[in-house]
């Protein structure tokens, strides 16, 4: 499956025009999390506007409501990065389901992606509305030693950096995401590496993140995570629900879900947005379940 849609000669009519909201996903603080745009009326935008917008927007996602039946509850979904259409993406939907129930109220939703069919839950108990996205089916190799060489060498990482216990595997949740488990958390901290090439290579295999992670307790699955998304035009995404996903489904191919099981993902600490991610993952159901709150972001000023 092709996981992004690159639309070139990006149209800039309109789109200063269209209201978009802000949202940060996976926090209760605006200081945290993931920024993502939301536009809930884009019935009549094409393909080129809404790039327009995301790209004018910067986030690494932005999306768009481009059909719906509020008596059903079921929105058709879009979503764009500043360089292209992707397929899935978790902290977008998150944004977009607690937009939608702060106007229309909490309950569940349904979002008809380009990845498939997402439900996606809301509650609110006295505090920032929650929402739990349910993933298309997940599955999960393992990678080539063809995909391995090229990313160590962007990544500045060598074999012996990455965790046995943790082997390198192409996931996927809606997209493809490379996902890479490193020994040491102090290197994961010191992250720096080269955009070109890890775009490139990306590219060629059609991933959209690559995920990076650490373990620092061997006896539990929960981890800190890094995700470069230069593919999306972003050097790094501090909370990323569509790989959250496909890492749980990572955990139940490698056989280390033997029953139902919360993982917590710790990202975006690095970046000083710090995220918390809660992956509901069952040894019996290819679908994963991604939790996080979100809360609106003043727009900026002008």
């Amino acid at each position: 499956m092709t996981t992004h849609e690159p639309v070139t000669h990006p149209a800039t009519t309109d789109a200063d025009a269209v209201e978009v909201l802000r949202y940060a996903a996976f926090t209760t603080d605006p200081a945290g999390g993931n920024p993502a745009g939301v536009v809930l009326d884009a019935e009549g935008l094409d393909d080129e506007q809404m790039l327009a917008v995301a790209a004018r927007v910067g986030y690494s996602e932005t999306a768009f409501v481009t059909a719906l039946d509020p008596a059903a509850r079921r929105y058709r979904l879009r979503y764009f990065s500043p360089r292209a259409e992707v397929a899935f993406c978790g902290h977008a939907t998150i944004a977009t389901a607690v937009a939608l129930a702060s106007r229309t109220g909490t309950g569940e939703l349904v979002f008809d992606t380009p990845a498939g069919e997402i439900r996606v839950g809301t509650t609110a108990d006295g505090g920032p509305v929650r929402a739990t996205l349910t993933s298309v089916p997940a599955h999960s190799r393992p990678a080539a030693d063809t995909h391995l060489a090229p990313v160590l060498r962007a990544l500045g990482w060598s074999p012996d950096d990455l965790d046995p216990g943790l082997p390198p595997h192409i996931a996927f949740a809606g997209n493809d995401h490379l996902v890479l488990a490193v020994r040491s958390r102090a290197q994961l901290t010191a992250l720096d590496y080269d955009f070109d090439a890890l775009h490139a290579v990306m590219r060629e295999y059609g991933w959209t993140t690559v995920h990076l992670v650490h373990r620092p307790d061997p006896g539990r699955l929960d981890v800190h995570a890094r995700d470069p998304f230069p593919v999306g035009g972003v050097v790094e995404d501090p909370a990323t629900g569509a790989a959250a996903a496909a890492f749980g489904g990572y955990l139940r191919a490698l056989g280390l879900v033997t029953e139902p099981v919360q993982v917590h993902i710790r990202q975006g600490e690095d970046m000083g947005r710090p995220s918390d991610l809660f992956v509901d993952v069952r040894p019996d159901e290819a679908r994963v379940r991604v939790s996080g709150a979100a809360v609106p972001l003043p727009a900026p000023t002008r």
